[in-house]
């Protein structure tokens, strides 16, 4: 375990974990809001660093900096990205949990070098008019899953799930509202089997 400062003008601190022997991919990790809690010890992020380890693949989980609405977050997305890129990791996913997976969504849609792939739990459709997860999906071109809480009420994931349908991408529902209680092994293991397969396999 590794403490991170993420490059870039604001205080984004993270949590880097590789596997003993060195890996040649890594997943960012984006966490759920931060005002309602949300940081890198989210449980969902921690179990899915853990897969992704388990299976040969570093995972750095970071806290955003101060609040900016959704508009700084974003661009600690994208610094987070860009440090990985820096440290020459062969093949770079991005995975966010709730705010962290509609991030994930609008911040591979406009990086300069995109991650590899992206997955996304919970995303929802819309933080602001100008900050539009519905429309970045349509602009990706990495492999993309999502996945959704049947039961989910707290955001709005309907438009996400089928425009990613449409697209053809890796979408699946778990029997789950937004919070996924006694589902964050199940929820790893399908991310961690994501990335392996995308990540790992061009390599």
């Amino acid at each position: 375990m590794t403490d991170v400062l993420v490059p870039g003008g604001r205080d984004v601190r993270g949590t880097l974990e590789e596997p003993t022997d060195g890996a040649d991919a890594i997943v960012v990790a984006c966490p759920p809001h931060p005002q309602h809690g949300g940081s890198r010890s989210d449980g969902r992020l921690t179990a899915v660093s853990d897969a992704l380890v388990d299976r040969g693949i570093a995972c750095l989980r970071f806290d955003y900096g101060s609040w900016d609405e959704g508009y700084g977050e974003r661009a600690d997305v994208r610094n987070a990205v860009r440090w990985a890129r820096e440290e020459e990791y062969d093949r770079v996913g991005l995975f966010g949990y709730s705010f962290g997976a509609t991030l994930s969504l609008l911040a591979a849609s406009d990086l300069e070098s995109p991650p590899d792939a992206v997955a996304v739990l919970a995303p929802t459709a819309q933080l602001a008019e100008d900050l539009d997860a519905f429309e970045a999906l349509a602009g990706l071109e990495t492999p993309v899953q999502i996945r959704y809480g049947e039961r989910d009420t707290t955001v709005d994931w309907e438009p996400i799930v089928e425009r990613a349908r449409e697209r053809g991408d890796d979408v699946a529902a778990l029997s789950a509202d937004h919070f996924f209680v006694g589902k964050h092994d199940t929820i790893a293991g399908d991310v961690a089997a994501f990335f392996e397969r995308v990540l790992l396999e061009s390599i």
